[in-house]
C-alpha cells in the first residue's frame, strides 16, 4: 500500500467522520464554551451552605442576601447554559453570563488575583465566540480573522475571543524570575509548567 493510497483512505474516513457528526458538532462546540458555567451552577447546588457562609464572611452582608446571591448565580449560569445549548435568545444568555462573570469577580474579589481574572477573561472570550456564533453574518474565508475588504462585528467578536481564550492557557504558564531559573532556562533546562 503506497502513501496515496493511505492518504486517501485518511481522506475518505475523514470525509466520512464528518459527514456522520457534522450536525452534533456545533452542540459540542457550545457545550465545551459554557462547561465552566454549567459546571460552577451544578457545584453552587450541592455546596449551596458553602457558597453561601463564603460570601455572609467576606461580606458581611447577612444570610438573606447571602442566600440570594448563591441563588441568584445558580439560576443565571444554569438558565444562561440552557439557552445556549437550546439555541434560544442566545444573545440575552450570553449577556446574562457575562453579567455573572462581572459579579462573580466582584463577590469573589477575582479582580486582584491575576490568574482568577485572567481565566474570566477567557470566559468572556469563550461568550464572545457564542455571541458571534448565534449573530447571522456571511462566511469569513480566514476563520474570523478581519480582513481589509471586511469588517463586521461578527468577525471583531471572533476575533477579541479568541485572543481572549489564549489568556486561560497563559494561566498554566509559571515565571519564575529567580537567577536559578533563569540561568536554567538559558543553559537548556527542561521548561517547567504548573
Amino acid at each position: 500500500m503506497g502513501q496515496n493510497d493511505l492518504m486517501g483512505t485518511a481522506e475518505d474516513f475523514a470525509d466520512q467522520f464528518l459527514r456522520v457528526t457534522k450536525q452534533y458538532l456545533p452542540h459540542v462546540a457550545r457545550l465545551c464554551l459554557i462547561s465552566t458555567f454549567l459546571e460552577d451552577g451544578i457545584r453552587m447546588w450541592f455546596q449551596w451552605s458553602e457558597q453561601r457562609d463564603y460570601i455572609d464572611t467576606t461580606w458581611g452582608c447577612g444570610y438573606l442576601l447571602a442566600s440570594s446571591f448563591v441563588f441568584l448565580n445558580l439560576l443565571g449560569q444554569l438558565t444562561g447554559c440552557v439557552l445556549v445549548l437550546s439555541r434560544n435568545f442566545v444573545q440575552y444568555a450570553c449577556f446574562g453570563l457575562f453579567g455573572i462573570i462581572a459579579l462573580q469577580t466582584i463577590a469573589y474579589s477575582i479582580l486582584w488575583d491575576l490568574k482568577f481574572l485572567m481565566r474570566n477573561l477567557a470566559l468572556g472570550g469563550g461568550l464572545l465566540l457564542l455571541l458571534a456564533e448565534s449573530r447571522s453574518e456571511g462566511k469569513s474565508m480566514f476563520a474570523g480573522v478581519p480582513t481589509m475588504r471586511e469588517s463586521s462585528p461578527k468577525q471583531y467578536m471572533q476575533l477579541g475571543g479568541r485572543v481572549l481564550l489564549v489568556l486561560m492557557f497563559m494561566t498554566l504558564l509559571h515565571f519564575d524570575a529567580s537567577f536559578f531559573s533563569v540561568s536554567i532556562q538559558l543553559l537548556g533546562g527542561p521548561a517547567r509548567v504548573v
